[in-house]
């Protein structure tokens, strides 16, 4: 029962931290750089898209290192949750 909790408990994690990059992103276009919300935003998601940022090469206008972290978030997500439900 306690490891079907923490599966539970990650997988809503996951997935409020994929709310908070689609909300970085969208902000982005919105707000300026130093408004109190996307600071706060940019300092929990900056650290995870910089790596990204720096293997990717650059396109142009569009950033699609918040695609490549949800995506990231989401496999490590389901395969923690998969080997956590299979013990």
């Amino acid at each position: 029962m306690n490891l079907d909790l923490f599966a539970l408990v990650l997988s809503s994690v996951a997935r409020l931290f994929i709310y908070v990059v689609i909300a970085s992103s969208l902000l982005s276009f919105v707000l300026p750089p130093y408004h109190p919300v996307r600071e706060a935003l940019d300092r929990i998601v900056n650290p995870f898209l910089n790596p990204i940022r720096n293997l990717m090469p650059q396109s142009g206008m569009l950033d699609f290192s918040p695609l490549i972290l949800i995506l990231a978030v989401e496999f490590l997500s389901r395969v923690l949750i998969s080997i956590i439900l299979s013990l």
